[in-house]
């Protein structure tokens, strides 16, 4: 197995360079310029096809689908690859809910079923950017399908690695990409390092992760971002009209029998395979005591960008916890119009503008810094999912794996 050097060798005061690259090329500003619009949506110029926040364009959106194959990401990956609204570049899985050794055969697997060979699966990395690995397989079982066994698949990945197949695709259609994320991300933080220029080509970034109502691995922080808190926060602050699909709304998507027996009823390879996976997901759940079935984290965030009514956003700026004991990867968002700092109607604007500082942690008594101000003023860089319809996700999500919609 490949050290963490080999796959990623970068040092500390590398990354923190870097880093510190791809935020001033691709500029903060233009975070507040995409906050005003779902990340993803047409722009006047380049308006690449697809149906996004701005509504119904000519054809399918350009995205690459970054995954860790994991229970809920196989369902997304089918719904992705059941809709004709997307035309998927690339499949770039990334170790998380289990290692890369499991979430590259899993979405493989995932792209026989689906009968979409025709989409390069690129290997992306096997540990995060500074970290070692966490996984979930408490969740996801052994093998990241809930323990749902699938033959071996005899499709291969292609040579280019992760960070650099985004490069290229990027490169390749400037202005016209989505970046789906549904896992952590390490792969979409090394492609932005590697590239300074890159965080100004996307189109915007659609991710599941984060939260501003607790974590669901710690107290603090949701799995996604506490796997790779460094790799988020280059990714929050890049530049990229970013919306945050997180456990605010995905804690309301939990699969039931009666979806499974839906999936079940419909004869084609896409719904049996994600019943199967379904069911034993539900079972899983039950033999370790939950009342609920899964979650499906995944699937929401892109069933979120496929139809924008399924969602209710708010502008927020969004950072991430990366020094905290125990805090590392939480998800801080700061608005003028929610919790404590909320305003009367009319004037959110303007003390946003003059009167929302953003501030880190107050200066210790051994510390050189004057002040702990962050951001002189509130600016969105991230528009987060706040509301979920979720009977229309679901009739969504189980129409298109079932083949009725």
């Amino acid at each position: 197995m490949k050290t963490k050097q080999e796959i990623f060798p970068i040092t500390r005061r590398q990354f923190v360079t870097s880093s510190a690259a791809v935020l001033a090329t691709s500029g903060f500003a233009r975070g507040a310029n995409g906050a005003n619009t779902v990340a993803g949506s047409p722009s006047e110029q380049g308006q690449s096809e697809g149906k996004t926040g701005a509504g119904t364009v000519r054809g399918p959106a350009r995205v690459i689908i970054d995954t860790d194959p994991g229970v809920d990401d196989a369902l997304a990956l089918l719904l992705a690859m059941r809709s004709p609204e997307l035309k998927i570049e690339a499949i770039t899985p990334v170790a998380g809910n289990v290692p890369l050794d499991l979430t590259l055969p899993n979405a493989l697997r995932m792209v026989e079923i689906a009968g979409r060979t025709d989409i390069p699966v690129a290997a992306g990395a096997r540990a995060p950017l500074l970290r070692r690995l966490v996984t979930a397989t408490y969740a996801h079982g052994e093998n990241g399908l809930g323990g749902a066994v699938f033959p071996e698949p005899t499709t291969k990945p292609v040579a280019t690695p992760a960070a650099e197949m985004i490069r290229q695709i990027v490169r390749r259609y400037p202005g016209e990409v989505t970046l789906l994320t549904i896992g952590p991300l390490t792969n979409i933080a090394a492609a932005l390092n590697s590239d300074p220029e890159l965080a100004g080509m996307v189109r915007g970034l659609v991710m599941m992760g984060g939260s501003l109502s607790g974590g669901n691995i710690t107290p603090a922080a949701e799995f996604n971002v506490y796997v790779d808190p460094e790799a988020a926060r280059i990714v929050f602050q890049s530049g990229i009209p970013v919306t945050m699909v997180g456990l605010d709304v995905t804690r309301r998507t939990s699969l039931t029998d009666e979806h499974v027996r839906r999936l079940e009823a419909a004869q084609n390879a896409v719904s049996q395979a994600a019943a199967k996976i379904g069911r034993n997901a539900i079972n899983h759940n039950r033999e370790r005591g939950y009342l609920v079935g899964p979650n499906m984290h995944d699937s929401l965030a892109v069933a979120g960008f496929l139809d924008p009514a399924i969602l209710g956003l708010q502008d927020y700026y969004v950072d991430v916890e990366t020094t905290g004991e125990l805090t590392a990867g939480e998800t801080l968002g700061y608005s003028p119009v929610a919790g404590d700092l909320k305003r009367r109607p009319g004037t959110e604007k303007e003390a946003a503008a003059a009167n929302m500082p953003i501030r880190g942690s107050a200066p210790t008594l051994a510390s050189t810094k004057s002040s702990p101000v962050l951001r002189d003023k509130f600016v969105p860089n991230t528009k987060v999912a706040v509301e979920v319809d979720s009977a229309r996700f679901f009739d969504l999500l189980i129409g298109r794996l079932s083949g009725s919609k």
